[in-house]
């Protein structure tokens, strides 16, 4: 694939900055990571070349300077608030980040519970951590939080808080998810620092929006569709225009709360060290972008596939309409339509033909594969085999799995396992190929080309199950999907 971001300038640029940062407070900086760490596939769909850990392979750099201080919500807690794209509660997933972080090598401090006002869940929580043997503290709910400044910066606000103990220089401070109190808890230790005479600053560490990209820029635009949910808006930072006579991008959240924190800094520090929430961030995404051409068409695409997701999710009963309004409108902005995804005219056309439900990928080298559903073969593992054997160069006509092997398994999956759809899902074609594989060397060349599906667009007339959307965000394809459920 053609890269359109540099990803190893990035990880210098980025880690030189962090430095500092740190240098900037006296050698001491509460980092808030927003955004995901392991697993951008975001960033990594609408810049291509940014690899989805690339966040963590630039933090491992400073990490014999970092520890890390995890937070979870006590409210999260409370009701078992589920990670959708992991199936996991918040609090199983506290344990997941820290096992993935130590595994990596970082130091894990702590766990910070906030939102605290006595939940017997979040009692028991602290109890479990520390029978592992991990610190673990709590801060309070604080009345008019955050705009009561003159009670949140005192000792009956911040200072009522636990002091997180801390040893690095770097302190990055992240949580399962949005929502949780990192600023909170960054804002409380500078005060809690403070009353210590101990120098402290604090930086925000997210990829999106680009503050040095245009408002209308298409990977900002895809940053906004990415988070209709959450009614995110950019915007032009008025604080930033103001002091620098500069446009950058923040968004509306930051802009909003950006004459709290000042007033918060003031009553910690007597001063801001920040002139507007874009000085906060620490992002240098934007001076990595080597083919803007090619970051545009990506970030159209992802558009787009932002635009079907809210559909489906509108088809299944849990999404809203003014998700999808919302990303309507952004479609007009980026002025494109679904039309502009080839892998989507292409699959429409097929299905309107055949009657069928069908599908299609843009290869990397902007081939466009096609298949239908047939009686053994859903449409998804048809395109896998279809695509493959392209790639492999074997002829279309050529049959990798024979039909006296598929019966069979359709004879399982009806008789003995209940299953009311006999055609073989994506995964058992994968496995069927495997084990032919072995035998086979069409087969075998089949599946060494599965890698150079990574990168690839793909799109179906229908609603694909579970199990094949876990398949082809495994393989790395952009995949939508029409607002249809199968037959």
């Amino acid at each position: 694939m053609i890269n359109g971001f540099d990803n190893d300038k990035y990880l210098r640029i980025q880690s030189e900055h962090i430095k500092e940062r740190i240098a900037q407070f006296g050698n001491k900086l509460y980092l808030e990571l927003g955004g995901k760490l392991f697993d951008d596939y975001h960033a990594s769909r609408v810049l291509p070349g940014f690899q989805p850990d690339s966040k963590l392979r630039m933090l491992q750099q400073l990490k014999d300077q970092a520890e890390i201080v995890i937070v979870i919500s006590a409210l999260d807690i409370e009701k078992h608030k589920i990670r959708a794209d992991l199936g996991i509660t918040y609090d199983m997933d506290v344990l997941r980040l820290r096992d993935e972080f130590t595994q990596r090598g970082f130091k894990v401090g702590s766990v910070c519970v906030t939102h605290y006002n006595g939940q017997r869940s979040a009692d028991a929580f602290r109890k479990r951590l520390e029978n592992m043997g991990i610190p673990t503290y709590f801060h309070y709910i604080i009345e008019g939080y955050p705009s009561n400044v003159s009670l949140i910066a005192s000792d009956e606000g911040f200072g009522r808080n636990d002091y997180i103990e801390t040893s690095r220089p770097l302190v990055i401070v992240t949580a399962p998810g949005p929502g949780s109190g990192k600023m909170a808890v960054c804002l409380s230790q500078l005060y809690n620092e403070k009353k210590r005479g101990i120098d402290a600053g604090y930086a925000k560490f997210e990829t999106f929006p680009v503050w040095n990209l245009p408002l209308k820029h298409p990977v900002n635009i895809a940053y906004e569709a990415a988070t209709a949910d959450l009614n995110d808006v950019n915007m032009i930072d008025p604080f930033h225009l103001e002091a620098y006579g500069k446009m950058a991008i923040n968004y509306n959240r930051d802009i909003e709360i950006f004459p709290v924190l000042n007033a918060l800094f003031e009553g910690i520090y007597g001063k801001n060290p920040y002139k507007s929430p874009t000085d906060m961030g620490v992002n240098m995404v934007g001076f990595c972008i080597n083919d803007d051409q090619l970051c545009c068409h990506a970030s159209h695409n992802e558009i787009i596939r932002r635009f079907f997701t809210a559909h489906n999710r509108l088809a299944l009963g849990e999404g809203n309409d003014a998700e999808v309004n919302k990303i309507s409108l952004l479609f007009k902005q980026a002025g494109i339509d679904v039309a502009y995804r080839r892998c989507v005219r292409a699959a429409r056309e097929r299905a309107a033909k055949e009657g069928v439900p069908c599908a299609a990928m843009e290869l990397s080298d902007g081939t466009i594969i096609t298949a239908g559903s047939g009686d053994l073969l859903g449409c998804s593992s048809a395109l896998i085999l279809n695509s493959i054997k392209y790639l492999a160069g074997i002829d279309h006509d050529v049959h990798l799995i024979p039909q006296d092997m598929i019966e069979p398994i359709q004879h399982t999956k009806i008789d003995y396992l209940r299953s009311h759809n006999p055609r073989l899902h994506s995964d058992e074609v994968l496995v069927a190929l495997s084990v032919l594989s072995t035998h086979d060397e069409k087969c075998r060349k089949a599946l060494e080309c599965l890698p150079l599906l990574r990168g690839c667009e793909m799109h179906s007339t229908v609603m694909l199950g579970e199990v094949d959307h876990k398949i082809f965000n495994k393989l790395g394809v952009g995949l939508t999907c029409d607002p249809k459920r199968k037959k």
